[in-house]
């Protein structure tokens, strides 16, 4: 058996091994100010208002993709559940990801496969993406210089 010491109480009846704390006089502390939000915190919660319109008139859910698209640009590729889809813009990673953080949007690491396969396309995308291909109406040709 394992011979365990116990510390020597001192004089004052406390344990030499935890000594006692400091007493600090308690001050009474101000009331603090609710802090203002910060300027991306007021762009993700709009954005995160918008989102969940977005989920709310298609279907009640959505999921969606976050993408860089340029210079202090992100894009937030919606899609709804009834395969309605969207794109908003945020100023950056941060706002974009906290936005699907507030609205409790899905997100998921690439537009492709699944989530994809959930969009439904309608005649103004056919008409202006594979109409060209299928014989819809084509892009205007370029003005003569």
């Amino acid at each position: 058996m394992a011979d365990t010491t116990q510390p020597e109480p001192t004089e004052s009846g406390e344990s030499a091994a935890q000594p006692s704390a400091p007493e600090t006089a308690s001050k009474p502390s101000k009331p603090s100010k609710p802090s203002k939000p910060s300027k991306d915190e007021k762009r993700a919660e709009r954005l995160a208002r918008q989102i969940t319109a977005f989920a709310t008139g298609h279907g009640g859910s959505a999921e969606g993709q976050i993408a860089h698209i340029g210079r202090g640009s992100v894009r937030i590729a919606l899609v709804g559940a009834d395969g309605e889809w969207g794109v908003l813009v945020a100023p950056s990673q941060e706002s974009a990801r906290r936005a699907a953080e507030i609205a409790g949007l899905t997100l998921q690491d690439a537009f492709d496969g699944e989530l994809a396969a959930k969009v439904r396309t309608g005649p103004y995308e056919w008409a202006r993406m594979a109409g060209i291909q299928l014989g819809g109406p084509g892009n205007p040709p370029a003005p003569a210089s």
